[in-house]
């Protein structure tokens, strides 16, 4: 397993190879509001929801804020985005406010070494306590290994299994509630002669994310990270019956033919023109769900159903894995009065104006949703309001190159190829 202090080692030697590259950044990036009398904001090229919901701050609910200290939003290349944040951390120019590190062994360090702000406590002081979702505040604390809020969920996205209504009603099935439900479900669809999942096994992760929630409900929300802490392996015989019960899945065929050639875009359309009974996603898709261009069978024919129990398993069905998509961090050099007012509005009115003008889910309360917002959409909010805790995806502790294996064998239990042991055993023997 690496350390953290290895892992320190690695990304400064990463960052002195592209240093002369990413230097020039520090003069927009922004040396904190006190400085400058701006408030500083530093995002990704590659994303313009949290510029675009800001400049619309700006101009209207945090005018206010925008008038004391005026809104100030640079973007850079986030390919390399770690290696980027790490060197303006190194030269104490973080913004105000950014995008947080993209790998928690980063965030970790920043939080170490006192460059983030805590959100916990600094909520606590303005009282601003009650305007993050409890699910989603407990997945970033549980990113960050810690007890305390480090950043803030401008995205929220739960995970589970959606279904084709009709398909189910047409074959006497209801939305399964245990595992079993599930198998005996594929096995009636797969009788009938209906695809029972859709999943893109060449991109790995939609079935890596099966072992990680089988995982989560039959041992627990914390099993995972008793690996990453040294205190389990993915090789014991409990962990390993969880890929053995999604590799069953694949040699009964379930996944159909060539499950591990089917990238993201193919399984998405296969699902939403009925080639299949259940795709589990994201509620990232969404926004193709309410696509008539993209959705053949009818938003109205999609149903929602959680990762189903376990029977006898020592996790809930109402632990809702999740991710929080891009998170953003405030600096603790930069927090003035200024940006004190900002944090105030933004942590206020930033959840209605993401979903208004962006169709953006987030981890934040929302207080005005839109009138006419779609049902399946409306149903998701109201599982994250009422979900009380999260849990994490399969890789999100491992090192990047377990992260890389597992997402690379992943469609290996999908098409049957390769056993739920030799999978664990692969991604383990990557992580130590």
């Amino acid at each position: 397993m690496i350390t953290a202090r290895r892992a320190r080692r690695r990304n400064l030697s990463i960052v002195a190879a592209v240093g002369v590259g990413v230097i020039a950044l520090t003069g927009c990036s922004g040396g904190g509001a006190s400085s400058s009398k701006e408030f500083t904001y530093l995002g990704q090229t590659q994303n313009t929801a949290i510029s675009g919901t800001l400049d619309i701050l700006a101009k209207d609910q945090c005018a206010a804020a925008e008038k004391a200290a005026p809104l100030k939003a640079d973007a850079i290349d986030g390919t390399t985005w770690d290696q980027q944040l790490q060197l303006l951390a190194g030269q104490d120019a973080l913004s105000d406010m950014s995008m947080a590190g993209g790998t928690p062994s980063l965030m970790q360090e920043f939080i170490d070494s006192g460059k983030v702000l805590n959100l916990s406590e600094t909520f606590e002081k303005e009282g601003l306590e009650g305007r993050v979702l409890p699910a989603a505040e407990s997945t970033i604390k549980a990113l960050y290994g810690g007890g305390d809020l480090y950043a803030l969920p401008t995205e929220f996205n739960i995970e589970g299994f959606w279904y084709n209504k009709q398909l189910l009603a047409d074959n006497g099935i209801e939305a399964p509630a245990t595992w079993d439900d599930l198998v005996d479900a594929a096995a009636t669809l797969d009788a009938n002669g209906v695809q029972p999942f859709v999943a893109a096994g060449k991109d790995g992760w939609p079935i890596t994310r099966l072992v990680g929630d089988y995982i989560a409900r039959d041992l627990g929300p914390d099993a995972l990270q008793k690996v990453a802490d040294g205190d389990a392996s993915l090789t014991d015989p409990e962990y390993v019956a969880a890929a053995d019960a999604v590799a069953e899945l694949g040699t009964e065929g379930y996944f159909g033919p060539a499950a591990g050639s089917i990238d993201y875009n193919t399984a998405l359309n296969q699902f939403l023109t009925g080639g299949g009974a259940f795709f589990y996603m994201g509620s990232w898709a969404l926004a193709a769900f309410n696509d008539p261009e993209q959705n053949k069978i009818g938003v109205d024919n999609i149903g929602f159903a959680p990762f189903p129990a376990v029977e006898g398993g020592a996790g809930s069905i109402d632990q809702v894995p999740a991710n929080v998509g891009i998170p953003v961090m405030f600096t603790e050099k930069g927090y003035d009065d200024d940006v004190a007012q900002w944090l105030d509005c933004v942590t206020a009115n930033y959840g209605d104006v993401a979903l208004n003008e962006f169709g953006q889910v987030t981890g934040f309360v929302v207080n005005n949703p839109p009138a006419d917002q779609p049902a399946l959409t409306q149903e998701v909010q109201d599982i994250i309001a009422d979900a009380p805790s999260s849990v994490l995806w399969f890789e999100a502790a491992f090192t990047p190159e377990a992260t890389s294996v597992s997402q690379k064998n992943g469609g290996g239990l999908a098409s049957g190829t390769l056993t739920g042991e030799a999978f664990m055993k692969l991604v383990q023997d990557a992580n130590n």
